[in-house]
């Protein structure tokens, strides 16, 4: 008399919990590089970008998930000096240095500020920025351990 049990493979298997870190931050980066894009596209536009998440409230002891938009601050200023768009990458809230006192990538115009972000994005999954997200997540992680 055969069992269901016998009629299924049982194999030992363990379930990786830990990914590279340094894959980590890059997909960490690369979703906010996306944010930024999106935002980018919608102000070339004329419109607005807002990203919803959701949010759980207590309220006389029960809670309740709301739907709220999520603040995204854009990455990018206009430079004084030259009248021309200057791009900072953001990884926290730490700026990242792409070289010894260079943090910001001076475009011209909103479809070259797109470019930017989109092939900042491709050299983030390449790994080309692992070093600079690297100093900055340092620098992130320093802030929590006071």
């Amino acid at each position: 008399m055969a069992t269901v049990l016998s009629s299924l493979k049982v194999i030992n298997a363990v379930k990786q919990v830990a990914t590279d870190s340094a894959q980590f931050r890059r997909e960490k980066l690369c979703k906010k590089l996306d944010e930024q894009i999106n935002l980018a596209m919608a102000v070339s536009e004329g419109n607005t970008y807002t990203v919803k998440r959701q949010r759980n409230i207590k309220d006389s002891g029960l809670t309740t998930t709301v739907e709220v938009n999520k603040r995204v601050r854009q990455w990018w200023f206009v430079n004084r000096d030259t009248n021309k768009v200057a791009l900072q990458l953001r990884y926290g809230t730490k700026v990242i240095e792409f070289a010894k006192g260079k943090n910001a990538i001076e475009v011209n115009s909103g479809e070259e500020l797109i470019s930017a972000l989109q092939k900042l994005r491709t050299a983030t999954m390449s790994g080309e920025l692992d070093e600079c997200i690297n100093s900055a997540s340092l620098l992130v992680k320093a802030r929590f351990q006071k």
